[in-house]
């Protein structure tokens, strides 16, 4: 084999020196000593290279943060390129989102946006450069066939009966094929390498298929269409990339990268293979998502169930934490599945900080303090963030009735149950204490429908002069004051952990989760909340963080729950029932 030739400054490629690096996982290390080594005179220039049939998840969002990162650590570059070589599943839109949701990440690619279709030409000279040389063919076996003769893992591959074609005739095939001369799957060109190999890749994979389809870019100016693994491989030495990093399925096709390269004695990248991202309760195959798409599943490739990052967005959010995300899995040469918990984590821990409180009821209960003044209202202070005092404070109407929510009340309360009941007395949030004095029943269903109350006029701002103490704080809104809203509750698209793992019989699609989205139509919410703007978060005080949805309008607020508090009352009845179960 030929040494490999590594060139200087391609396409402006920055120097990179071992002393701005900080080594934190093996691909850095890796990097750091070829930097010492001074491969590539130094440099580092990455590529984050999407296929445009889909878009991208949140697996994509670790290889951006890991090709972007690593470029900014080592003071390089790094390329956006779409791997535009299969005009039928591609479309502009995929385009477009990809690119939006690279920025939104928080990632810049400036002048180095490419396409895999810019170099079709030069792709196209160098399979012309292959079968000079011997090591091309133009084979006539249909797509059924060159499985078959393939071979199995345990099993040699078989050679073509077209693999012995002279060079001349080889050359005229092939160039009759990019002149449409013939239809789809009639020929292929592949590569001559070795059928015996105990690497399926290298058994003569085919490098060109035929197929007549008009393609986003370059419209109907070609036919034949090169393969992934000949495009990609060729399209980093353009580039002039030097570390090529990929998921760790692609390690199997590393030798034919390197065959292809060191056969046209071209520029030659290192490939890198990474574990790629499996996270629970979902799945992160564009396959599979758009089965989901299609299948209707869901309402869209930004569902907020789904694990896309137009998805995640939608549902709330924030780039900071899906990059703070993919900063605590690390990067791994094994695959594992990450826990949804962790990615919940960060979004709550993000969110903290910088989501202004408010108060909402999602399903309210109506509530009467009969020794409050008819027709008066008044304001209270409400803190807008704890954690962030600059976020200052905000007014909060309050008046004789109210919504709390209906699980903050038991007309007979089991043990640890320390909220509103009967004869008990609890504190609202930034207001009073109120006590409960009765209870108005539906006539037919015997359901509370109202709460009668007193309050302590003494306990304005929720303290006790006296210094009593109340063991439960309630979330409240004033019922003519507050907005009706929608608010869409999301929980795991999957009932299965890894609903990859169907079980005989059964598809993945069988463990949709059937209560993923549940719609609260009649929630209220504060006033203030009137000018709220698609994409705004909030925290709804004791119930979670949430998103305003781009289905708001004016005079109809919807909002997405990104995710939940956590309730110890909630894992207090948890327990109970399942030890009355037992």
């Amino acid at each position: 084999m030929k040494d490999r030739r590594e060139a200087k400054d391609i396409d402006g490629g920055v120097k990179a020196s071992p002393a701005d690096a900080q080594p934190a996982d093996f691909i850095r290390n890796i990097i750091s000593e070829d930097i010492r080594a001074k491969r590539y005179d130094s440099r580092v220039h990455t590529r984050f290279p999407p296929e445009p049939n889909g878009y991208l998840h949140i697996g994509h969002a670790k290889s951006i943060c890991l090709n972007f990162g690593i470029a900014e650590d080592f003071g390089g570059l790094c390329n956006l390129r779409f791997d535009d070589t299969n005009p039928t599943k591609e479309e502009v839109e995929y385009v477009d989102s990809i690119k939006e949701n690279v920025h939104w990440l928080g990632f810049d690619w400036s002048d180095r946006l490419y396409y895999a279709s810019d170099y079709f030409e030069q792709l196209y000279e160098s399979a012309l450069q292959l079968i000079k040389k011997g090591r091309a063919y133009v084979c006539d076996l249909s797509p059924r066939e060159i499985r078959e003769y393939r071979g199995t893992l345990t099993e040699p591959g078989r050679e073509s009966p077209y693999r012995d074609r002279t060079v001349e005739e080889n050359l005229s095939l092939f160039e009759r094929m990019r002149a449409g001369e013939f239809p789809d799957g009639s020929r292929t060109l592949r590569a001559k390498i070795d059928m015996k190999s105990g690497n399926l890749n290298m058994r003569d994979p085919v490098i060109y298929r035929i197929l007549h389809a008009a393609h986003h870019r370059t419209g109907d100016k070609w036919c034949i269409y090169p393969m992934y693994d000949f495009a990609h491989g060729l399209s980093d030495s353009i580039e002039g990339i030097t570390h090529s990093i990929c998921t760790v399925e692609f390690e199997d096709h590393r030798p034919l990268y390197d065959w292809f390269l060191d056969e046209l004695e071209v520029y030659h990248p290192r490939q890198i293979e990474f574990a790629r991202l499996n996270l629970a309760y979902t799945v992160l195959s564009k396959r599979k998502l758009i089965e989901l798409v299609e299948g209707k599943y869901v309402t869209g490739w930004d569902d907020p169930r789904m694990p896309t990052i137009s998805g995640l967005r939608r549902r709330g959010y924030t780039p900071e934490s899906i990059r703070n995300f993919c900063d605590r899995i690390g990067v791994a040469k094994r695959d594992s599945t990450v826990d949804m918990a962790l990615l919940e984590y960060c979004i709550r821990e993000d969110l903290n900080k910088r989501a202004p409180r408010v108060m909402a009821v999602l399903q309210p209960l109506r509530v009467v303090i009969e020794n409050y003044p008819e027709g008066k209202s008044e304001e209270m202070d409400a803190i807008n963030n704890p954690e962030e005092p600059s976020m200052g404070t905000r007014k909060v109407p309050f008046s004789r009735v109210l919504y709390i929510e209906k699980d903050d009340f038991r007309e007979d309360p089991p043990k640890q149950f320390y909220r509103l009941a009967p004869g008990r007395e609890v504190r609202l949030r930034y207001a009073y204490f109120i006590k409960c004095t009765g209870v108005v029943k539906d006539e037919q269903s015997g359901e509370v429908v109202e709460i009668r109350c007193t309050y302590d006029p003494e306990t304005r701002g929720g303290d006790a002069p006296d210094g009593r103490k109340i063991k439960a704080t309630l979330h409240w809104v004033s019922a003519g004051h507050s907005l009706e809203a929608e608010v869409r509750l999301y929980d795991h698209l999957f009932l299965k952990a890894d609903p990859d793992e169907a079980g005989e019989g059964r598809d993945f699609k069988s463990y949709v989760n059937p209560q993923s989205l549940v719609t609260l139509k009649s929630c209220r919410i504060e006033p203030g909340m009137m000018h709220a703007a698609a994409g705004n978060r909030y925290q709804f005080e004791r119930q979670g963080y949430f998103c305003v949805d781009p289905d708001s309008s004016k005079g109809r607020l919807v909002f997405n729950r990104t995710v939940t508090l956590r309730d110890t009352w909630a894992k207090i009845e948890k327990t109970l029932k399942q030890a009355k179960k037992s």
